[in-house]
């Protein structure tokens, strides 16, 4: 197991080392100079050229390349020039506030869409589970952002049980909390409603038509045991591979339903990062995004042979 763990590290590392370095380059190449916008349309260009000094930014882009995997490799991210604070401080804060949104993210999404899928799958001849089939294909065609904007529309504005936007933290009660994770987690949970669901059910509809099924119900076992005991495990590992897609999908939409909800979560801080072309600062996030991710993914890993006993990690084929 723990040989299959490092070789999964290994061929994960791309996931955060590929979107580093690209994310290097294009911020650099992109027009605007940082040192400009921290200073001010008043600032000179000696005080221009002496912050571009101090941050280095005068130097080839070869030894900032390198300055920078030295920072990763030593996780000395610099400071932020735009909340002038370390990266490392920064970003725990933000983060906690993304992770709780994506958690309940992917239980809106998990629930519903495994609901949905079964439906479609077990009652495929029926009139539900050809509107749970539709359901799950016009889901998939709608965007965050509109969904976002739905749920403001219905449950801020017209029905008023929560407020527009904003966030409760924990310490000011746990139902204030609660009630201002709910819409922002329901607006990226829905939007991956129909994808879970749609793979629900094409895993349901694989397993179902097995032989092994047909002859349990020909020897007269339950039809719950039979779903309960060997559908449902089956079944649950593409759903399970779905879990580590849907991480690097919820905290790419963040950006946008951060942002409409005024969340400060990592979405809104990579927004205002780009915004101010706070280098270290992004390179902080994508750091973070893509061990997070990377994580997420070592989790589902283990998990496979949990659900599966015949996944047997670092065995030897016979």
């Amino acid at each position: 197991m723990l040989w299959y763990l490092f070789q999964r590290l290994l061929a994960l590392l791309p996931t955060v080392l590929v979107p580093l370095i690209l994310v290097f380059l294009l911020i650099r190449l992109a027009p605007g100079d940082p040192a400009s916008i921290i200073l001010g349309d008043q600032a000179t260009a000696g005080q221009v050229a002496a912050l571009r000094h101090q941050m280095g930014l005068d130097q080839p882009l070869f030894v900032q390349f390198g300055r920078f995997l030295g920072d990763i490799v030593t996780f000395q991210l610099g400071t932020s020039s735009f909340l002038q604070q370390p990266v490392v401080n920064v970003i725990p804060g933000y983060a906690a506030v993304t992770i709780e949104i994506s958690a309940l993210a992917l239980i809106w999404a998990l629930l519903i869409g495994v609901a949905m899928g079964s439906l479609a799958a077990f009652r495929r001849r029926h009139p539900t589970g050809r509107i749970a089939t539709g359901l799950g294909i016009f889901g998939i065609s709608i965007p965050n952002y509109f969904i976002a904007l739905i749920l403001i529309i219905v449950f801020a504005v017209t029905l008023r049980w929560f407020a527009v936007g904003g966030y409760t933290p924990l310490s000011a009660g746990l139902l204030p909390h609660l009630q201002s994770l709910i819409l922002p987690s329901l607006a990226l949970g829905l939007g991956e409603v129909g994808f879970v669901s749609r793979i629900t059910r094409g895993s349901l509809l694989d397993v179902i038509g097995e032989p092994f099924v047909v002859t349990a119900r020909s020897l007269g076992v339950r039809s719950a045991r039979i779903t309960g005991t060997h559908i449902s495990r089956l079944a649950a590992l593409p759903v399970l591979t779905v879990i580590g897609l849907l991480s690097a999908s919820l905290i790419s939409g963040s950006v946008v339903v951060e942002n409409i909800f005024g969340i400060p979560g990592i979405g809104q801080l990579m927004f205002n990062a780009v915004s101010n072309r706070d280098y270290n600062l992004i390179q902080g996030i994508v750091l973070f995004s893509g061990v997070a991710i990377i994580l997420v993914n070592l989790v589902i890993d283990i998990l496979y042979a949990v659900v599966d006993p015949r996944v047997q990690y670092g065995a030897k084929a016979q």
